[in-house]
């Protein structure tokens, strides 16, 4: 049996909780089976299928709940060669203002009102952004979310190899450029990887020339193609550092049966 067969003869699948670097090109969003993004180049290069679930603006807690909520997930459990969680750095980034106030915006009535208060949500931020703190998720609850992933696919599949990722780097405007969370994130996530012997990725060495180059997106935080080509041959490299187990279980359990982390929701 070869890494790009399963048991039964089905193509593994590259099972992929991210946030909107993973589908955001140069020039803006991308459909999930754009063949340059880099989980797609990953796929072609293993031979695998792809399940990408993502959205912008996503953290570990939201990577938590598509797994527990998301029957798109669910599915693609039982075939997966590899899970990638590619979240991790929008929660180190600035967020003076609360969190939930940005998710809530849409929901604002009339629209009028709605375009006011995203308008003075866009002037505020980037100029608390200097701040630096608070970041959109503590460290801390990150490394619980990402514990309880790995804790619940464990459970489903104990030889499931998963891989998690390292906060990319940023020049956004909207942001001011700072990323004074990334330390308190990058020590948090990697010592709980070590721990649980969970592979990293580390998303800022693979695009950082990208991203503060003239070839990146110009909005300052997501990346051009050689970024998406950088992420793709480090992760490549390490889900092959993994033996890849890819026999589809007989049964799939709910990873809603696995306890949350200690902030409910």
């Amino acid at each position: 049996m070869t890494s790009s067969e399963s048991a039964d003869g089905q193509r593994p699948v590259l099972l992929v909780l991210a946030d909107s670097l993973s589908y955001f090109g140069p020039k803006g969003g991308l459909a999930a089976d754009h063949p340059r993004i880099w989980p797609n180049i990953v796929a072609d290069e293993l031979g695998w299928d792809v399940e990408l679930v993502a959205r912008i603006g996503w953290t570990c807690r939201d990577a938590w709940w598509a797994l527990t909520q998301d029957p798109r997930v669910w599915a693609a459990v039982p075939r997966a060669g590899a899970v990638v969680f590619a979240v991790g750095g929008m929660d180190s980034l600035p967020s003076p203002l609360p969190t939930a106030l940005r998710e809530t915006i849409r929901y604002v009535r009339p629209p009028a009102l709605r375009r006011v208060v995203r308008e003075g949500y866009q002037w505020l931020q980037p100029r608390l952004a200097p701040l630096g703190r608070p970041v959109a998720l503590p460290p801390k609850l990150s490394v619980e979310y990402l514990e309880s992933s790995r804790n619940a696919l464990e459970y489903m599949r104990p030889e499931l190899p998963m891989i998690a990722t390292l906060p990319s780097v940023h020049r956004s405007d909207a942001y001011a450029s700072v990323h004074a969370g990334r330390p308190a994130a990058v020590s948090a996530i990697t010592e709980w990887a070590t721990k649980k012997d969970v592979p990293v990725v580390d998303l800022a060495d693979a695009v950082r020339d990208n991203v503060f180059s003239e070839n990146g997106n110009p909005d300052g935080i997501h990346w051009g193609w050689d970024g998406h080509v950088g992420v793709a041959r480090a992760m490549i490299a390490a889900i092959r550092g993994v033996e890849a187990q890819t026999v589809v279980s007989p049964e799939l359990v709910s990873p809603q049966l696995v306890s949350p982390p200690s902030e409910v929701g």
